[in-house]
């Protein structure tokens, strides 16, 4: 008898259903499908990613031998080898991409608040960064990286103060990473912190033709005129704070407007940075800790490819291997909205390992996440005689 819902179940109820059919409707998802639906798909791949399966096989004979607790998690058909592959190479991995654009703005509203962020500015901050993830080039030919070497980028944006994406695009290996300047919906007012990689002068003027601030680091064949030298600490170790206009033939008419060059050499790593950036109001050390900060977003791409399922894919097609990736964004997300809506104190990782063990138990999900040690009382008024009371 069904005595309550599993945690699978309990976790889906975070998803708006609605939604997510929205999705599926717009690309034709369930466009004549008898049995397992793009839902039931999105689930048995929620399952594989929290579960830590990594082949079909494997998917097919755990979800075989608990048959009976599928059916009130929501798959309702038997969950085959080839019906899944079919799915995964045939079904628009856009269906995906959609609903967790979806779930990334319902995080970002849920940790706006958040108090992670360690400069004290009232303005958004944003890293903005790509991460490879590789593919053996003789099973995806389609992903041709290197020539040896094939690959799809994740890009993304996060957002500094929840160390929640707010942007992420999947793309083949070969598309640079200054070109996702161009999908940005960029918000006055806010900062963009970046690595070198996205340093073009043209994108950049037009980010502070909108208002934004950026802070980016200096390429070697930087060329440009000092127009005047702000005082700086360096007993911080910063050498120089200085009001900079571009002096480059192509590089002055893309960006005609002043800039601010700070140098900073860190004594622990032996090593000297530049910033450039179009700030003018903050101090030097303010700028210096937003570009600190940008190590959340290395630290997102650690931890997505450490415990996240995108290492070995499921199919070889780039349909099949888009969809992967998007569910298994959209499951990393749905954990973070369990955590912040439940109130977790738990770390993200030690969610995703309780829950792997507990996934098909019948009971609230809360408790699973609880110290409490209970112990049986006995009572004064209990009829159990005491062997030695005789």
């Amino acid at each position: 008898m069904n005595t309550g819902r599993t945690i699978l179940s309990q976790l889906l109820d975070l998803v708006s259903k609605y939604e997510f059919d929205k999705c599926v409707n717009k690309y034709n998802g369930n466009y004549r499908v008898k049995t397992f639906t793009c839902w039931e798909q999105f689930i048995v791949m929620a399952f594989a990613q929290l579960t830590g399966r990594e082949s079909l096989r494997d998917i097919a004979s755990c979800l075989d031998a608990i048959s009976t607790k599928l059916y009130h998690s929501g798959v309702k058909s038997k969950v085959k080898k080839s019906t899944l592959a079919d799915a995964n190479e045939r079904r628009d991995w856009r269906i995906y991409a959609e609903f967790a654009q979806l779930l990334i703005q319902q995080a970002k509203e849920l940790y706006k608040e958040d108090n992670n962020f360690s400069v004290d500015i009232d303005e958004i901050a944003y890293a903005l960064d790509s991460s490879t993830i590789d593919l053996c080039l003789s099973l995806f030919p389609w992903a041709k990286f290197r020539k040896n070497k094939g690959a799809v980028k994740m890009h993304t944006q996060l957002d500094l103060r929840g160390s929640i994406p707010t942007f992420i695009d999947i793309t083949d290996g070969k598309v640079h990473d200054v070109n996702i300047l161009d999908l940005l919906i960029l918000e006055p007012g806010a900062f963009y912190i970046m690595d070198r990689a996205y340093l073009d002068f043209e994108r950049l003027y037009h980010m502070h033709e909108c208002l934004c601030y950026f802070v980016i680091r200096e390429k070697h064949n930087f060329k440009y005129k000092r127009v005047y030298s702000n005082k700086v600490n360096k007993e911080l170790g910063f050498k120089c704070d200085q009001i900079i206009k571009l002096t480059g033939f192509y590089s002055s008419q893309k960006y005609p407007e002043k800039l601010r060059r700070i140098k900073f050499y860190d004594k622990e790593r032996d090593k000297s940075l530049v910033f450039i950036t179009n700030n003018f109001l903050y101090d030097a050390k303010l700028i210096a800790q937003l570009y600190r900060e940008r190590w959340k977003i290395e630290l997102f791409f650690k931890w997505i490819k450490q415990h996240l399922r995108i290492k070995k894919f499921l199919g070889t097609t780039i349909n099949a291997v888009y969809t992967q990736i998007w569910i298994a964004i959209s499951i990393y997300l749905l954990v973070a909205i369990m955590k912040r809506k439940l109130k977790l104190e738990q770390e993200l990782y030690t969610i995703l390992q309780i829950l792997s063990v507990c996934i098909f138990e019948k009971v609230p999900v809360n408790q699973l996440f609880e110290n409490n040690k209970y112990k049986n009382e006995t009572t004064g008024s209990c009829n159990q005689l005491s062997l030695f009371d005789l």
